[in-house]
């Protein structure tokens, strides 16, 4: 399986870059990334997404009120922190757990409200999730699919495309007009979904091939913890739209 050397990376992951493991080494071997340390740091990280999920998700089934707080907070915490960590990768240690709370908070309030409309619709989420994550390692390890030059670039510009729709859709939303691809359960809405839904899963194989590449280069062992922060921003993202994907298909039926 040919890999590409990491000067050249860029993610479509906000928080990956050309740069983020670019004049980065370890003091010593044992002091050095490895792909097994991210892993542990992502399973910790997840544990705490869920943790914080569930009691959020407990205080909006209580008090539907707090929903809406409860996504705000989180919306605005885990996104003022994303930007921060992007700039400051040595503080990934600690804002990567403060990250994953944020986050939980905002998921369990979001995911609630879903449930309360679409019953059962979460845990098919969750699983799509996780499965699309399996399917997209297993492919990016076999070689089936591969981080080229154009690859990056290609799911790069798709993300960044969307970022942008997403932006001009919260403004409009202020301004009292809704965009129909973002909510409209029709063939157009649901392509839509499909297609973001699609390239978030691909961002999961740029972050693969990028964390892989910091451990080559050697980083130091902090670093892991900012591939696991890489890797939970996209699963966050991923999740979100299996959700919106789900609840259209279901308002077709």
């Amino acid at each position: 399986m040919t890999r590409s050397d990491s000067s050249g990376f860029r993610s479509g992951n906000p928080v990956l870059s050309a740069d983020t493991f670019r004049d980065l080494r370890a003091g010593a071997a044992g002091d050095a990334m490895t792909v097994r340390g991210v892993v542990d740091k992502t399973a910790v990280s997840l544990a705490i997404v869920v943790l914080a999920a569930a009691w959020s998700w407990n205080q909006a089934a209580a008090n539907p009120g707090l929903a809406n707080t409860l996504s705000l907070v989180g919306a605005i915490g885990g996104f003022v922190l994303a930007i921060a960590t992007s700039f400051r990768r040595e503080w990934a240690p600690f804002t990567t757990p403060v990250y994953a709370a944020l986050e939980g908070l905002f998921l369990g309030a979001v995911s609630r409200v879903f449930d309360a409309r679409w019953p059962g619709i979460v845990p098919q989420a969750v699983f799509l999730t996780f499965a699309t994550l399996g399917a997209m390692l297993m492919l990016y390890r076999s070689g089936v699919i591969r981080a080229t030059d154009g690859f990056r670039a290609g799911i790069f510009a798709a993300t960044a495309g969307i970022m942008l729709f997403y932006l001009v859709a919260f403004v409009t939303g202020l301004l009292g007009y809704s965009m129909p691809l973002l909510h409209a359960a029709t063939p157009l809405g649901i392509a839509f979904s499909l297609l973001v839904t699609g390239v978030a899963a691909l961002n999961l194989v740029l972050d693969f091939d990028l964390i892989e590449n910091g451990v080559r280069a050697g980083a130091p062992r902090e670093m892991e913890w900012y591939g696991a922060f890489a890797l939970l921003v996209t699963l966050v993202w991923l999740y979100l739209e299996m959700l919106r994907l789900l609840a259209k298909l279901q308002d077709r039926d």
